[in-house]
C-alpha cells in the first residue's frame, strides 16, 4: 500500500509562502483588539439596562431613556468592531466621546441625581473611555503607513 500520509515539512519550501502570509496578514490586520470586542458589548448591554438594575428608571426618566439609547449605541459599535473591524475601528473614537457624556450625562440630561446614579454613569463612562481608547491605540497602531 502506498503511504498516502501527508508529510509534515518545513513551509518555507512551500511555492506561494510569501502570498499566503500577505493573506493572512491582511485577513487577521484590525484584529488586534478582538479581545475588546466583548467587553464593549457587555459595557453597552449594562448601559442599557443600568436604570432598572440601580433603580433610578422612575425618578430619572429622562436619564434612563438617555442611557438605554446610549447603551444600544455602544453595543451597535462593538458589533460593528466585530463585524467589520477594519472599517469600524476608526469610530473607536466615537466611543471615547461617548464616554465623556456618559461622565457628564447626570448633571446635563438628569435633574438633581443621587449618589448611585452619578457614580453608575461615571463608572459606565470611564470603561468607555479606557476601551475606545484602547481600541483606538491599537488601530493607530496596526493602520497601514504610507
Amino acid at each position: 500500500m502506498a503511504n498516502v500520509s501527508p508529510t509534515r515539512g518545513d513551509m518555507s519550501t512551500h511555492p506561494d509562502v510569501s502570498e499566503m502570509r500577505t493573506r493572512y496578514d491582511r485577513m487577521l490586520g484590525g484584529r488586534d483588539v478582538a479581545l475588546v470586542d466583548g467587553p464593549v458589548f457587555l459595557l453597552g448591554l449594562y448601559c442599557a439596562v443600568s436604570p432598572w438594575i440601580v433603580h433610578y428608571s422612575a425618578g430619572q426618566p429622562a436619564l434612563m431613556t438617555h442611557n438605554l439609547i446610549v447603551g444600544i449605541a455602544i453595543g451597535v459599535l462593538a458589533l460593528g468592531f466585530t463585524a467589520a473591524p477594519a472599517r469600524m475601528y476608526g469610530l473607536s473614537w466615537a466611543m471615547c466621546a461617548l464616554g465623556i457624556w456618559m461622565i457628564i450625562a447626570p448633571w446635563v440630561v438628569g435633574s438633581t441625581p443621587d449618589a448611585g446614579v452619578v457614580l453608575n454613569n461615571v463608572i459606565i463612562g470611564c470603561l468607555a473611555l479606557i476601551l475606545g481608547l484602547m481600541c483606538a491605540g491599537t488601530a493607530a497602531k496596526s493602520a497601514p503607513r504610507s
